[in-house]
């Protein structure tokens, strides 16, 4: 009788420092939560701080009044437009040959058009 009651004592102590245990990692946990949810509270507030000042840096009044300020800008005139008639033709597209090389065919010589130079017209 006086084994099974030392049994039981023990198993007791073994069963409430597990308990005790348990609880201390809790504890420690929930005060890791309570400190991660405070850093998160701040960094919210910082990202709205950014983004209210990043909407007052982005006005289109403040921007324009900087560009009026800093840039040597003219206003577009009409005559800097063009017809569609003069736009270059589109680069044909690259077809890889059934050669043995297919990025050799992709890297051939493309004809220079640009939309900056007209295209000569001959003499």
């Amino acid at each position: 009788m006086r084994l099974l009651n030392i049994l039981v004592i023990g198993a007791l102590i073994l069963a409430a420092s597990f308990v005790y245990k348990i609880k201390f990692d809790s504890t420690l946990q929930a005060e890791r939560v309570a400190k991660l949810r405070g850093e998160l509270r701040r960094e919210r507030n910082a990202i709205a701080s950014l983004r209210a000042e990043w909407a007052k840096l982005d006005t289109p009044g403040r921007v324009q009044g900087l560009a009026d300020r800093h840039l040597a800008l003219q206003p577009v005139k009409s005559s800097q437009f063009d017809n569609f008639e003069r736009l270059p033709e589109r680069p044909r597209p690259v077809v890889p040959s059934p050669g043995n090389d297919p990025i050799g065919a992709m890297l051939a010589p493309v004809p220079d058009t640009t939309g900056s130079v007209p295209p000569s017209v001959p003499r």
